[in-house]
């Protein structure tokens, strides 16, 4: 941040709670460049994007926001050096037993999207482990993307429907979007209402392909590691300033409110 944006207080009592995304998703990108700038190895970026997580996470928790997604690992980042995939497991793993416990205490609710069955055992335990200590909590629910692609999840769901169809349990015509949205792997979550890309990068990166159809998108060139609430808080007021058509009219939109 320069010295002219305005303080962390500032941005926070500018925020309107009543108008708050309900469910804001990231992809946490620029570690690795991040490192590379500062001639470190780039999993001493993955680590610093860790601080950045555990405030985005207190932030949103502080702020009452309903579901924070983030993408944590992609079905393409398997194809990075094997030395790195093995680097971001292990951090996965230290991460998760590190946080599980102020999680907990601040009411947070872990889930996954993405087949994280697939991970290496010591992840998949670990992910398990706070699934199922936080699986009672009633305030932010954090969603991890992990081993999570777009086109392989919209690819799924349609082998399983196309199986539950053959199998009688539906005709083809009762295919509409509420039955489709119960196949993917983020069902029994809203759409994200606001997108935040770090890095710069503007891509969505096969992340939640059919969830983004009408999210808004803000895109933050500061890399992951130097992400911060005062970033945070500026997102969500670019979010507060937009006027969400949904395929209306701006005047439909204003005479309907």
């Amino acid at each position: 941040m320069n010295q002219d944006s305005p303080s962390e207080e500032v941005l926070l009592a500018r925020i309107d709670r009543k108008r708050l995304p309900r469910h804001i998703a990231i992809v946490m990108d620029g570690n690795g460049r991040w490192a590379k700038r500062r001639g470190l190895p780039r999993q001493v970026g993955h680590r610093a994007g860790v601080n950045t997580v555990r405030e985005i996470v207190r932030a949103s928790g502080e702020l009452g926001l309903e579901t924070l997604t983030l993408f944590a690992f992609s079905t393409e980042n398997w194809k990075r050096p094997q030395w790195e995939v093995n680097a971001l497991m292990r951090l996965l793993v230290q991460t998760v037993r590190s946080e599980v416990k102020e999680i907990n205490r601040s009411n947070v609710r872990i889930t996954v999207s993405g087949r994280w069955d697939e991970l290496p055992d010591a992840t998949r335990e670990a992910i398990g482990y706070a699934i199922e200590q936080t699986a009672g909590n009633s305030g932010l629910r954090l969603n991890l993307a992990l081993n999570y692609g777009g086109r392989r999840e919209l690819i799924e769901a349609a082998q399983r429907i196309s199986r539950d169809v053959l199998d009688g349990k539906f005709p083809p015509e009762a295919i509409d979007e509420n039955l489709f949205e119960k196949y993917l792997q983020t069902a029994g979550l809203l759409d994200p209402d606001l997108f935040i890309r770090t890095s710069g990068e503007m891509r969505i990166s096969n992340f939640l392909l059919y969830q983004l159809a009408y999210t808004e998108i803000v895109v933050s060139p500061v890399y992951w590691p130097d992400f911060s609430r005062q970033h945070f808080y500026e997102a969500i007021l670019d979010y507060q300033l937009r006027e969400r058509r949904f395929g209306l009219t701006g005047d439909q939109v204003r005479h309907s409110s």
